[in-house]
Parts: C-alpha cells; sequence; structure tokens
C-alpha cells in the first residue's frame, strides 16, 4: 500500500483528496503548511508526496526543494491553481516531478501518481520483509513475530508497535514519536495509553526470557536494546 503525504491548507479539499486516494488503496497523511510536512518526512517513510505550492509558513516551492536535499528519492507532485508557463517552470526547478492544475479529476491524479510510483520503485532497494533484533524475528508478510523461534501473539497494534521498536533498535523513542508513528495522532500528555501498549508488549515480549530487550528510559521513552542500563523493565 503506497503511503502518501498530502500537503494541502484547504481543509475540505484536502479531505476529498485523501478519501479518494484511500479508496484507491493508499496510505494517507496530511499536513496544513510546508513546515509541519517537513518535520512529518523526518518522521515517517513516505512513497510520494503531493503539495500545494500557497501553503502558510513555509510554501509549497520552498518544501520541495529541501525534501529533494534531503530525500532525493520521493517523487514529488505539485498541486496548485497557478496555471501559466512560468508557474510550472518555477515548481519544477523546484525539484517537483509532476505538476496538476486545479481542478482536477481525481482518476488523473491517480494516475499520475501510479506512473511516478512505478518509475521510482526501479531506483529503490525492496524493502525487507524480515526485522530482526537479537533472537527477535517478525514476518511482515505473514505478519507474524517470534522470539527463539517461540511464536507470539501480538494484537494489530501491538505488531505495529512492535514494528516500529524492531525499525529503530537501540534507539530511545520518546512516547510522542511513537504516538506519531504508530497511532498517527498527536500525543495527549495527559494520557498514558503508549505506556499500557509497551507493557503488553513487554510481557509478551520479555516475560518468558532471562534476556530483557524492552526497557523504559525515565522521563524519555523506551528503547529496544539488550542490557540497556540505567532503565527499568518491570
Amino acid at each position: 500500500m503506497p503511503h502518501i503525504l498530502l500537503v494541502e491548507d484547504d481543509k475540505r479539499l484536502s479531505q476529498l483528496i485523501a478519501r479518494g486516494l484511500m479508496e484507491n488503496d493508499m496510505e494517507v497523511n496530511t499536513a496544513a503548511d510546508g513546515e509541519t510536512a517537513l518535520k512529518l518526512t523526518g518522521l515517517l517513510n513516505f512513497d510520494l508526496i503531493i503539495t500545494d505550492i500557497i501553503l502558510p509558513v513555509k510554501n509549497g516551492l520552498e518544501f520541495c526543494k529541501e525534501i529533494k536535499i534531503l530525500k532525493p528519492e520521493i517523487p514529488v507532485i505539485m498541486l496548485t491553481a497557478l496555471g501559466t508557463t512560468d508557474d510550472k517552470l518555477e515548481g519544477f526547478d523546484s525539484g517537483a516531478d509532476d505538476y496538476l492544475t486545479k481542478p482536477f479529476e481525481m482518476r488523473e491524479l491517480i494516475a499520475r501518481i501510479k506512473v511516478l510510483l512505478k518509475r521510482y520503485s526501479s531506483y529503490r532497494p525492496e524493502a525487507p520483509s524480515i526485522l530482526r533484533y537479537e533472537d527477535i524475528e517478525m514476518d511482515l508478510k505473514l505478519k507474524t513475530v517470534s522470539r527463539s523461534g517461540n511464536l507470539i501473539k501480538l494484537t494489530p497494534k501491538e505488531f505495529n508497535l512492535m514494528k516500529f521498536l524492531l525499525e529503530n533498535p537501540e534507539r530511545v523513542l520518546s512516547r510522542h514519536e511513537i504516538a506519531e508513528n504508530v497511532w498517527e495522532t498527536h500525543f495527549d500528555t495527559g494520557t498514558n495509553f503508549i505506556d499500557v501498549y509497551i507493557n503488553y508488549i513487554r510481557k509478551k515480549i520479555d516475560r518468558d526470557f532471562e534476556t530483557k530487550l524492552i526497557h523504559t528510559k525515565s522521563g524519555m521513552g523506551f528503547i529496544l536494546k539488550k542490557d540497556y542500563e540505567n532503565s527499568s523493565n518491570p
């Protein structure tokens, strides 16, 4: 399922486009300005970005230029009401791969997305289907997790949380970062749902094994690491 970042400050239009993308089996994150979009691109892995040009805080041209420096492998489609030749050239000069003038038909946008994804796929190494750390193994295709060969049953949300830990081993992950990547929401510091889910998977992953791998770094977050010091693992 392609993961798309949609950057559009018109809330109604953003919702319409996002719905059309999801109806075509695409995963979508949205942002209403270029600065927020830039932060999201640093946190999540996107297959393609769709951005308007006229945006608050950081416009689409500036955003595109920065993305093409940081992650040149991500194709960018620009959506804008500005349809002159000079406007299009400015968009392409900023690094955009394609340009679509509003109003447009959803099927045309989908067609252009598919062309760019196919073009860029040849430049990308295939993502691994197996994630491993120490004696933990996760099969992303079969949706299974095992430790030392023993299958461990996880709920879908526990699976996604464990996947994020395995993708970021030996790095302290804050509650805010986990919330945005696993739950795709902003973290409410008044709740402890992340601690609850960490406890769920810790019981399943660590409880029956002498070596504990999921640790709490007090006041900072959580880490997947063997023999981590100055942490707690109830």
